[in-house]
């Protein structure tokens, strides 16, 4: 530590040298930005594989159909290959389910739909307090 010897009121002044203060933080940014890409976690993940077709035995002859809500690149919405309106798909959606046993929507929308349409679809639905579940393949058409 240094002192101001000088003119002034107070006489001496201290003024601390920030010098080393600097070189150990520059070093402390330095190993920091060594170590940081070393830092990344992978995470492992196993996935069932997926069952063939032949392998799943058939639904039971009483089970209803899945209640399916599909979005094409053109804005139709669908449920259960039926076009329906914008503003009449969460009344209709909570129609049928309410005659279900099970309370829930398959969601699936075209690969060439743009994101903001499917989630505009997926915002009224959950708007309507409609349980939604996405499809992870393609419906067979």
């Amino acid at each position: 530590m240094a002192f101001d010897v000088g003119g002034g009121k107070g006489g001496l002044r201290p003024s601390m040298n920030v010098t080393p203060l600097v070189d150990v933080v520059l070093v402390l940014l330095i190993i920091f930005m060594v170590v940081t890409p070393l830092l990344t976690k992978q995470m492992w993940m196993t996935v069932p594989a997926k069952n063939d077709k032949q392998d799943q035995p058939p639904p039971p002859p009483d089970a209803l159909p899945p209640v399916v809500l599909t979005v094409d690149k053109t804005g139709v919405l669908r449920i259960n290959r039926e076009e329906v309106a914008r503003d009449q798909m969460v009344a209709r959606l909570q129609r049928m389910l309410n005659a279900r046993p099970d309370k829930i929507v398959f969601f699936d929308a075209g690969d060439d739909v743009p994101y903001g349409a499917a989630m505009d679809v997926l915002d009224l639905a959950r708007g309507g307090n409609i349980t939604i579940g996405v499809l992870p393949d393609k419906l067979a058409d």
